[in-house]
């Protein structure tokens, strides 16, 4: 029936209630999902029509809709002719933004579990092989290492797909607390040095000579946000090219830059550094356009900002964090 797969896909895969409705006006219903979706224990043995049905078990109907609500529960209700003169009756949940917004991120969950488990045993019995207790010929030893990089490549781009999937329903899971920024920096610097000395670049971390102030922030976002950019720009990077992370007070806040010292893209494709779905397609690659969208998500999600610029010199990535109000009076901007 077309209708019911419409609705069905609509309501987020709810299966509607079914009842019979004779010539004569009595009612029978099909399963109890009619009765479970209006929220009675009994439906009346004789009706006229739908609209009395509901009417009857004190629904309303919505103006200009064909929705039907009773204290705040509401109900997509229809009905189509069958061939002896009867008709079938059918109800479907109408669920609100916020419910339905709950519902997908559950489904999110679900899904991030299943699939991020099993790559996980992949990667658990290729890091086993590889210990060192079983002998090995080389060539199965390289295809096990393969395994292995592969696994954690997709294991880091699905957590980074259903991040942004959950950001997108404004459900980023964000842990804040009041800590120190260079640390974080310095970390995400290390976790780069090796890719960065493999293609020849330079990698630095500039911080001032005096301590920042703290801000309250969730580190792992921080951190996931600052190395997108370092990933961003190493993947652009030319031999004998340079990148440094700097740190500086602007203001209220705290900006953090990601400077790649080298030829800068066009200004369409600046324009366009943070469109995930734009720079997918025109790049034909997911990775790096999913990666900065969600560096910009979990910024914006502590109360901060994210941007880029260019000269002649080079390209900055750039994101800024509130200053923790508590230390922020002393501050010299």
């Amino acid at each position: 029936m077309r209708y019911e797969g419409e609705h069905r896909q609509a309501a987020g895969e709810e299966v509607p209630g079914f009842a019979l409705l004779s010539r004569r006006g009595v009612l029978r219903e099909v399963d109890g999902r009619l009765r479970s979706h209006l929220g009675v224990e009994r439906l009346p043995e004789a009706v006229e029509s739908l609209e009395e049905l509901l009417e009857g078990v004190g629904f309303h109907r919505l103006p200009g809709v064909d929705v039907w609500e009773r204290e705040g529960r509401r109900v997509r209700a229809g009905e189509r002719s069958l061939e002896d003169g009867a008709r079938l009756v059918w109800t479907l949940p109408v669920e609100g933004d916020e419910e339905l917004i709950h519902r997908r991120a559950r489904y999110l969950g679900m899904a991030s579990h299943d699939l991020r488990g099993s790559l996980a045993n992949v990667r658990s019995y290729a890091a086993l092989l590889l210990n060192g207790r079983i002998p090995l010929e080389p060539k199965a030893k390289r295809g096990l290492e393969t395994i292995l990089r592969n696994t954690d490549k997709a294991l880091a781009f699905a957590q980074d797909f259903f991040d942004a999937s959950r950001a997108d329903l404004g459900m980023l899971a964000c842990e804040q607390e009041r800590q120190a920024l260079e640390p974080l920096l310095a970390t995400a610097v290390e976790h780069h040095l090796e890719a960065a000395g493999a293609a020849s670049v330079a990698l630095s971390l500039e911080l001032p000579e005096g301590p920042l102030p703290e801000v309250d922030v969730d580190a792992g976002r921080v951190q996931h946000a600052v190395e997108a950019f370092l990933r961003h720009h190493l993947l652009r990077a030319q031999a004998g090219e340079q990148l440094r992370v700097r740190v500086r007070p602007d203001g209220g806040r705290l900006r953090v830059e990601v400077r790649r010292d080298g030829v800068p893209p066009s200004e369409e494709e600046t324009a366009l550094t943070f469109a995930r779905e734009e720079r997918a397609f025109r790049e034909k690659k997911l990775e790096d356009p999913l990666r900065l969208t969600l560096a910009r998500q979990e910024v914006e999600a502590l109360g901060g900002s994210v941007g880029v610029t260019t000269d002649a010199g080079g390209t900055t990535l750039y994101l800024t964090l509130p200053i923790a109000l508590a230390t922020s009076a002393g501050i010299q901007a």
